[in-house]
C-alpha cells in the first residue's frame, strides 16, 4: 500500500494527534501501537475516514482523504471495531447477505453464497443462522471480520478486535486474523497484542502522546531504539 500524512492534527477538547508526518509505500500489514490515551485509534479513525483531520493531509493509495473522495474510498474499505458491531435481530449470515444486497447490489442467491463461503472460512458455519446473542464474543468478531472481507475490500482496519475477549477467545480471533495473511489484502491494525504485532504486521508505528515516536519494520520490536519502546514492550510483555 502507499500511504502519505502530512502535518495530520486533531482536538477534541485537548490535542491528540501533534503534527503526525510519514511516507510509507510497499507495506502490507501496518501495526499502531502505544498505550491508553496516545492517539492510536484516533489516527485509525482519521486513515479510515470515520473521522476528518482538523488540519493535514492524508493519501491512501493514491486517494487523497477529503469530502469529495470519502464515499469512494469506503466503498473499497472494510472495518473491523473493538465490540462486534453486528446487528443484534439479524442472523450472522443476514448481517453479511444484507450489506452485500444493499451496498453492493448483489442477488439474494449470490449474496448468500458470497456469506456462507466467508463464514466457512472462518469455521462458523456451524454458527450462520444464529443471532451474535446466541454465539461467542469470538465467534460474533470473526463473523464481523467475514462481513469486513464481504465487500472484497482493498484494505481493512482493524480497532483492537481482541479488547473485548477473554484470553481464550482472543486466540481464536488471532488466529482467524492470522489465517488472512496470504489473502493480497493490505491491513491497518491497532492492538496491545504484541505476540500478534510481531507475526502480522511486516511495518510498525509506536505512538506517544499523539506523535509518532519510532517506526520501523517489525524487527525494531526486538531492538527498539528509544526508551520510550522498550519501556512499553517490557509492561504489555507482562
Amino acid at each position: 500500500m502507499e500511504l502519505t500524512l502530512k502535518k495530520i492534527k486533531k482536538s477534541y477538547e485537548l490535542p491528540v494527534l501533534k503534527e503526525i508526518d510519514l511516507e510509507l509505500v510497499g507495506y502490507k500489514s501496518i501495526g499502531i501501537i502505544g498505550k491508553s490515551g496516545c492517539g492510536k485509534s484516533t489516527l485509525l479513525r482519521l486513515l479510515a475516514g470515520i473521522e476528518m483531520a482538523d488540519a493535514g493531509e492524508i493519501t491512501i493509495n493514491n486517494i487523497s482523504l477529503d469530502k469529495k473522495n470519502l464515499r469512494e474510498y469506503q466503498n473499497r474499505i472494510g472495518m473491523v471495531f473493538q465490540n462486534h458491531n453486528l446487528f443484534p435481530h439479524l442472523s450472522l449470515i443476514e448481517n453479511i447477505s444484507l450489506i452485500l444486497e444493499k451496498r453492493k447490489g448483489y442477488e439474494k442467491e449470490k449474496a448468500e453464497k458470497t456469506g456462507k463461503d466467508l463464514l466457512k472460512q472462518l469455521h462458523l458455519e456451524k454458527e450462520m443462522y444464529k443471532k451474535p446473542s446466541k454465539v461467542s464474543g469470538g465467534q460474533a468478531q470473526r463473523a464481523s471480520i467475514a462481513r469486513a472481507l464481504s465487500t472484497n475490500p482493498q484494505l481493512i482496519f482493524m480497532d483492537e478486535p481482541t479488547a473485548a475477549l477473554d484470553p481464550i477467545l482472543t486466540k481464536e480471533v488471532l488466529e482467524a486474523v492470522l489465517s488472512l495473511r496470504q489473502s493480497g489484502r493490505h491491513f491497518i491494525f491497532v492492538t496491545h497484542e504484541i505476540n500478534f504485532v510481531k507475526k502480522f504486521a511486516d511495518y510498525v508505528i509506536f505512538m506517544n502522546d499523539g506523535k509518532i515516536h519510532e517506526k520501523g519494520e517489525v524487527g525494531i520490536l526486538d531492538n527498539p531504539d528509544t526508551e520510550e519502546l522498550k519501556k512499553f514492550l517490557e509492561h504489555e510483555q507482562f
